[in-house]
């Protein structure tokens, strides 16, 4: 298989930084999952972009107490060598009760450059 070719993968296979912030949003610790971001980082979720790590950090924060739900990961693959998604269902009380969710994961020099969140 070539290196540029996508593979499904375990979740435990995700990179660590994606595993960190993964886990640091699930446990609302802002702290440690903006540790996860370049300092130049774009996400997009829900049809708003922010960037920087200030604005996704202020993100975090508002997504940790605007609804309550619980989110656990179904899958992962590697796209290409930068490139991971991570798909999650959550379930609890926003508008439709539940989803499921790809996180797009673009890494650079270890961190995370951009996160595209979608259904």
């Amino acid at each position: 298989m070539h290196d540029n070719q996508p593979r499904t993968s375990t979740p435990d296979a995700l990179p660590e930084v994606i595993t960190r912030y993964l886990k640091a949003h699930r446990a609302h610790d802002t702290a440690t999952a903006i540790t996860a971001f370049t300092s130049e980082a774009t996400v997009i979720d829900d049809g708003n972009t922010y960037e920087g790590t200030e604005a996704i950090g202020e993100w975090l924060d508002r997504s940790a107490t605007e609804f309550n739900y619980t989110i656990h990961l179904t899958g992962a693959q590697r796209t290409d060598p930068t490139r991971y998604i991570a798909t999650h269902h959550l379930e609890g009380n926003f508008p439709g009760g539940a989803i499921d969710l790809r996180y797009q994961f673009t890494l650079r020099d270890g961190l995370i450059e951009r996160l595209v969140i979608a259904p």
